[in-house]
């Protein structure tokens, strides 16, 4: 069982930065690996980015290649996502995940196969 809770959601303008944060509670963290996705209003969730059970992997959705960062710290069980030059189409509310059976690659953007869901942060950017 992982719960997850997001923080560090909040207004900013265009090409500013905010540090999102998910914090995960109950045991084998270290078993899952991450994602963080966003909604959008009126859109389906995509994905964001994604990083392995140990970290030694990250993906990236192409629309957040080069701004957005993810990581994870094992003490503090806690996985970070770092948004950098912000764009008002970055508005949304994202989501953290976690999933023990993202075996491949690509499994990383399907939703679907995540089987714990923060209850998301909104991240607002203004023009």
């Amino acid at each position: 069982q992982v719960q997850l809770v997001e923080s560090g959601g909040g207004l900013v303008q265009a090409g500013g930065s905010l540090r999102l944060a998910c914090a995960a509670s109950g045991r084998s963290f270290g078993s899952y690996a991450m994602g963080w996705f966003r909604q959008a209003p009126g859109k389906e969730r995509e994905f964001v980015a994604g990083i392995t059970r140990s970290g030694g992997s990250t993906y990236y959705a192409d629309s957040v290649k080069a701004r957005f960062t993810i990581s994870r710290d094992s003490a503090k069980n806690t996985v970070y996502l770092q948004l950098n030059s912000l764009k008002p189409e970055d508005t949304a509310v994202y989501y953290c995940a976690a999933s023990s059976s993202l075996y491949y690659s690509y499994y990383y953007p399907q939703s679907h196969r995540y089987e714990y869901w923060g209850q998301g942060t909104q991240v607002t950017v203004s023009s």
